[in-house]
């Protein structure tokens, strides 16, 4: 098993339990305990805060994917290279506060009638920024040192345990709304901290700059790739979040609470695709240094069928059982219905395209990112501005789905001409037509009175439809390898016994 699906699998399980967590967390207790607009505030808080922090790093990010390779010594300790970094995002830290500082009024101004409750957190966005800035910065690091579970489990699992630990000691009345807040923002910072403590038992932490190893062409290679971190990230991060900020500013933050909740649910079918990315970069950027096409090829085919079977199974079955997601709701979160279903496909759209964003964002090319992103980024505040009035919740969502069609068959398009690169194949229409038959047989079935019953036996026969019909077509060759990796495992643990 190679390094790429070793750190997958433990990113995903990881990754799996901390949704497990989110979803106890978001799902059912959020709802339930808080109020509309105190969920869009934290939604808001957090949405700034990573903007700014992408800001903060001024794109060094990006140049960390790319030009590690060309740092990497065990023995000099990667040059000082991390220690550079830290600079880099120290001083971006400073004019992302200086930044803040300049935009708070108007952000103020803006929200002084109908989120009159941002105004009264808005203080709490710089210490967001700062853990946030520096945790992506030795997850980067950690990453490109081929070691992505640590910050999944960090991210994925602790912050959401610290989280869901805060929420009970509210509910239990032993701490109030304003230490929640609080404590969901320490939250943010735990895990940057042990990750940054981690890193220095293991060494991997040095001051001592070697100041050789950053040539003229180096430097002036780094300063053209973070110019365009500072776009793509910047671009990227405001895909993201774009949509929370202009239904807050259309529809207020009670609406943006009710839109956090069933966005979430949408984003159930990213999950999977974290730790492969994150192991996928490095890996993807020593094959550029290397020049050996083959190897990325290979990664991004892979990627785009294991990916799609995974996210369409989760999207089928989320949807083929959207009547319980709201026996879990309150009434009120009805609204948004059809934001699970956009936000859902378009999330698909993503794992249905790889890693192309990787292998662009990893070459010579890398500027195509910045440009693609603003195609997508003008295309989504345009649809925005057109579907929210018209159609409220539901038209944040389909601007999404629609901008992130356009964003992914461009990263196609881009790829197929300048490399050649086409992984897709018959198989895919093949597990498309399985996902349809899956869902339809799953929508078939009886309603039964009680929900948690319905759940389990709708979502059961939809994964085993679904298993089945992949394994028999053989849609992609590492699922079938692992399943059959497994059921000769269990026979031979079974003949073990029995001798």
């Amino acid at each position: 098993m190679g390094i790429i699906q070793k750190q997958s699998i433990k990113g995903t399980i990881y990754s799996y339990l901390g949704v497990g967590i989110g979803f106890v967390t978001t799902g059912i207790l959020f709802p339930r305990i808080l109020l509309t607009d105190e969920i869009g505030l934290l939604k808001i808080l957090v949405a700034f805060s990573v903007i700014f922090a992408q800001f903060g790093s001024l794109g060094f990010n990006s140049v960390i994917n790319r030009l590690f390779p060309y740092f990497r010594n065990v023995a000099q300790k990667h040059k000082g290279f991390i220690a550079f970094a830290f600079l880099i995002s120290l001083s971006g830290f400073l004019l992302s506060i200086v930044a803040f500082e300049i935009y708070k009024p108007i952000l103020i101004r803006n929200n002084y009638e109908d989120s009159s409750l941002l105004i009264e957190y808005v203080y709490l966005i710089i210490p967001l920024i700062f853990s946030t800035l520096f945790f992506n910065l030795f997850d980067t690091y950690n990453k490109v040192l081929y070691d992505t579970v640590l910050g999944t489990f960090l991210k994925e699992f602790l912050q959401r345990f610290l989280i869901l630990s805060s929420l009970l000691l509210y509910y239990f009345n032993l701490i109030d709304i304003h230490a929640f807040v609080i404590a969901y923002v320490i939250s943010f910072f735990i895990p940057t901290l042990i990750i940054f403590i981690v890193l220095i038992l293991r060494g991997e932490i040095s001051f001592n700059i070697k100041k050789e190893a950053f040539t003229k062409a180096l430097m002036r290679e780094m300063f053209i790739i973070s110019l365009f971190g500072i776009i793509s990230g910047l671009g990227g991060l405001a895909i993201v979040h774009i949509d929370s900020l202009m239904v807050n500013k259309f529809l207020g933050l009670s609406m943006t609470g009710i839109y956090t909740i069933t966005f979430f649910f949408g984003t159930l079918i990213l999950i999977p695709s974290r730790p492969l990315i994150k192991i996928s970069t490095p890996i993807i950027a020593e094959s550029w240094k290397s020049n050996n096409l083959d190897n990325i090829k290979l990664v991004y085919s892979k990627s785009v069928i294991n990916q799609s079977v995974i996210g369409i199974l989760i999207f089928i079955g989320l949807w083929v059982n959207i009547n319980n997601v709201f026996e879990i709701l309150p009434e009120e979160y009805m609204a948004g219905k059809y934001v699970i279903l956009f936000i859902g496909l378009a999330n698909v759209i993503e794992m249905a395209a790889g890693i192309s964003g990787i292998v662009i964002g990893t070459s010579k090319y890398y500027r195509f990112s910045a440009i693609f992103i603003f195609f997508f980024l003008f295309f989504l505040i345009g649809l925005n501005y057109i579907f929210i009035p018209l159609y409220g919740l539901a038209g944040a969502a389909l601007a999404t789905t629609l901008s992130k069609l356009l964003y992914t068959s461009l990263r196609f398009v881009f790829l197929r001409i300048r490399y050649k690169m086409q992984p897709y194949n018959y198989k895919f229409l093949v597990l498309v037509a399985i996902g349809f038959l899956s869902y339809y047989l799953g929508y078939l079935l009886p309603e039964f009175e009680n929900f948690i019953i319905d759940i389990l036996i709708r979502s059961s026969a939809v994964v085993i439809i679904f298993s089945v019909l992949i394994l028999m077509f053989k849609v992609s060759e590492d699922i079938n390898i692992i399943y059959l990796s497994v059921i000769n495992k269990i026979k031979s643990l079974l003949k073990f016994k029995i001798s």
